[in-house]
């Protein structure tokens, strides 16, 4: 990593770098504070506006929008006692409760340090131990990356909200959607139905904008606007935080770190679980759990330490195998695949300047982040009140550019709308939009993966003959089953506890 510090200090300096960071951040954290929004949708949005830019400045740009969006959502939880994303929702429970107490600055002030540090320590840990992932990942065979893909998918479907049957539903249209177009090994078209604007499959931006951005705004519009929020701006002033803060819940901090760190490398988890471990467990650990959701300070510093924390660790399977870490990840894959860089072992290889500059990135975001939040900390209100139906409107211009520039033709334009009607239809049917954006991206290399095996040894056996594929497949049963399992231990239990 030290041979690459000056490529990725000269393109950390360049100008329009430094500018579109900087505008990066500031959009990001406006789309994490406000509920509905989410860095994810900003990543998804001005993507199509990089491929235009050398990969360096794609990267830089994109990683600001994400990290100022992973950030910013505590803002809405503190001031409004609604999550700005599902990453943040454990901070309302304690960041509300302390701003209505006339707390507001504190609580800011623990969120975005807390932030900063769950960001730029597991950044520079994942700088350290990714290669080392990828040099293990060299032997790796076909079999094992195919059963890795899996286990990504499953995993996704283990903690689908709800219904597991619902999240496996959403998978499998996924799986569908990236089968169209040319098969990897033959080239045999399918369901083209001979339209030639479906022969090069259906874009990444075309799918996913419409499912997972445009159907919210309709969906948004449908249900109407409320009146922009009143947020109170009383006990603002100040940075609101002592040193001693921070060393009274050091324990807390470092416990929760972990937990981020180690959930944000499971493929397909990401922040929106890591809050929720994090919180239960601080809350647990505690020596005065009465307090938690009554405005305790260690309510606050575990969620947000450990949502942040993941980002470093989804970004660790993300550059060293390929696979996402959460879906924010995923979409970071298929923008660095148009720029010309697949991620995985090799990319080390080829391209290692480039991925440490991405986590070199993430931790100078993560310092700017700091820095704009705390001098910006008295506007935060005036995030909250912009008029949805102003903003809203701008955003779904945005996605109508973003798959015309994606795509260079109205056609797919016209394509993005009726992946929009899919979307509202999943939105009724209360179908998880996570798992099928994570089969969507992993499709492809899944069944790659999966008939390069077969051309190799034509026997199924061999995922789970193999040791590593054989795990990684008993791990992907257990997964699908997990709902019949939980179910079983808990009859068993209410069994003993009966006698």
């Amino acid at each position: 990593m030290f041979a690459y510090l000056p490529y990725i200090f000269s393109q950390l300096i360049q100008p329009m770098n430094l500018l579109l960071m900087v505008a990066g951040t500031a959009v990001g954290i406006i789309f994490g504070a406000i509920p509905g929004l989410s860095g994810t949708m900003a990543v998804m949005l001005f993507m199509p506006l990089t491929y235009a830019m050398e990969s360096s400045t794609a990267i830089i740009f994109l990683l600001a929008l994400w990290i100022g969006g992973c950030s910013g959502a505590f803002i809405g939880s503190v001031l409004l006692g609604i999550p700005g994303s599902a990453s943040a929702v454990a901070t309302c429970w304690d960041g509300h409760p302390m701003a209505k107490k006339g707390q507001a600055s504190k609580a800011l002030a623990i969120g975005m340090t807390a932030s900063f540090f769950g960001t730029f320590f597991s950044a520079l840990i994942g700088g350290l131990l990714a290669e080392a992932v990828a040099d293990f990942a060299f032997a790796m065979g076909p079999w094992e990356y195919a059963a890795l893909c899996l286990v990504a998918m499953t995993m996704v479907l283990a903690i689908s909200k709800g219904n597991m049957f619902k999240g496996l539903a959403a998978t499998c249209i996924g799986i569908l959607l990236a089968t169209v177009g040319f098969s990897p090994i033959d080239a045999e078209p399918r369901f083209v139905f001979d339209n030639m604007y479906l022969y090069g499959g259906l874009g990444m931006i075309v799918v996913l904008t419409g499912i997972f951005a445009v159907s919210h705004i309709l969906v948004t519009f449908g249900k109407g606007f409320d009146q922009p929020p009143e947020v109170s701006k009383a006990g603002l002033k100040g940075f609101g935080l002592t040193m001693k803060d921070i060393r009274d819940e050091l324990v807390n901090i470092i416990r929760s770190f972990l937990i981020g760190l180690g959930i944000g490398f499971l493929p397909g988890m990401g922040s929106g679980l890591s809050n929720l471990v994090a919180y239960s467990t601080a809350k647990n650990g505690s020596k005065h759990p009465e307090e938690y959701g009554h405005g305790a300070a260690g309510g606050i510093w575990a969620p947000e330490v450990a949502n942040n924390a993941a980002i470093g660790g989804a970004m660790i399977p993300m550059a060293a195998l390929g696979i996402p870490g959460d879906s924010t990840t995923a979409l970071l894959i298929g923008a660095l695949t148009i720029h010309g860089l697949e991620m995985g072992p090799m990319v080390f290889k080829n391209s290692g300047d480039i991925v440490y500059l991405m986590f070199i990135t993430v931790a100078v975001v993560a310092a700017l982040v700091l820095l704009m939040q705390a001098f910006c900390k008295r506007w935060f209100p005036y995030i909250l009140k912009v008029p949805s139906w102003y903003m809203y409107s701008a955003l779904l211009v945005i996605c109508l550019a973003s798959a015309y520039v994606d795509s260079g033709n109205l056609y797919k334009c016209g394509m993005m709308m009726v992946f929009a009607a899919v979307g509202i239809l999943m939105t009724l049917g209360e179908l998880p939009a996570s798992p099928l954006i994570l089969a969507f991206i992993l499709t492809p290399t899944l069944e790659k993966k999966m008939l390069q095996g077969f051309q190799s040894v034509p026997s199924w056996t061999e995922f789970f003959t193999r040791p590593v594929s054989g795990v990684l497949m008993a791990i992907a049963i257990i997964c699908i089953f997990s709902p019949l399992i939980k179910a079983g231990i808990a009859k068993l239990r209410a069994k003993k506890a009966g006698n």
